[in-house]
């Protein structure tokens, strides 16, 4: 990459490409992943507040990626195996973890059963979001395979590649905030008390199945 500066409007893509690159982006983002999977699952449980800021740290750490692939972090995942392991593993455990935690919560009482669901604390979800994204290194390694398709080689790599991830993020962002409001919609549906308890027990299998999932999965899958 080369160090000189570039105007900001270099940064990104011409129109022709950069509509191609936003059309790529909406599909992308549209297609459900473990962020996607984790704002819905909130929305439905706790409504579309916490859907909403869940959906702020899922941003918050796509945008970590995107810079992890800017500087580089993205060649190391790809060349070591035991770096992508340790993040990907421990992802996969904190998923797992999540998912234990809302199987073994108790039943609302019978006398809070159509009470809207207790609040939880916001910064906790914010944080969970932002941990469940920044520790899916294939989002790391699917910044720097999808972002240099769009990348002018006459100019410096890292700032147009910040441009576009952060394009990314606000294009994910939009469609996560959809998926949060739909999902926050049908929550009034779930405060019924055994609706609720089943509704803990799905959005647990979903997290520990998304787990399994990234443990399983290989470096280049979805």
């Amino acid at each position: 990459f080369s160090s000189r500066r570039a105007p900001m409007t270099d940064l990104i893509p011409p129109w022709p490409l950069l509509s191609a690159f936003v059309a790529a982006s909406v599909v992308l983002a549209l297609t459900p992943g473990p962020g996607v999977l984790y704002v819905v699952t909130r929305s439905l449980l706790q409504g579309r507040r916490c859907g909403l800021v869940s959906v702020a740290g899922v941003a918050l750490g796509n945008l970590g990626n995107a810079f992890a692939a800017s500087v580089g972090l993205a060649a190391l995942f790809a060349v070591s195996s035991l770096a992508f392991s340790v993040v990907k593993f421990g992802g996969a455990l904190y998923l797992i973890h999540l998912g234990v935690r809302m199987l073994r919560s108790p039943p609302p009482p019978p006398a809070l059963a159509a009470a809207p669901p207790a609040a939880v604390p916001l910064a906790g979800v914010l944080r969970e979001g932002l941990v469940v994204a920044l520790l899916n290194p294939k989002t790391t390694l699917f910044f720097a395979a999808f972002l240099p398709q769009f990348l002018d080689p006459g100019q410096p790599g890292m700032p147009q590649a910040l441009a576009l991830g952060a394009l990314f993020v606000a294009i994910a962002a939009v469609t996560d905030s959809a998926y949060a409001l739909a999902a926050g919609a049908v929550a009034r549906a779930l405060r019924h008390r055994r609706a609720r308890r089943l509704g803990s027990r799905i959005g647990g299998g979903v997290f520990i199945g998304l787990g399994v999932f990234t443990a399983l999965s290989g470096p280049r899958g979805d």
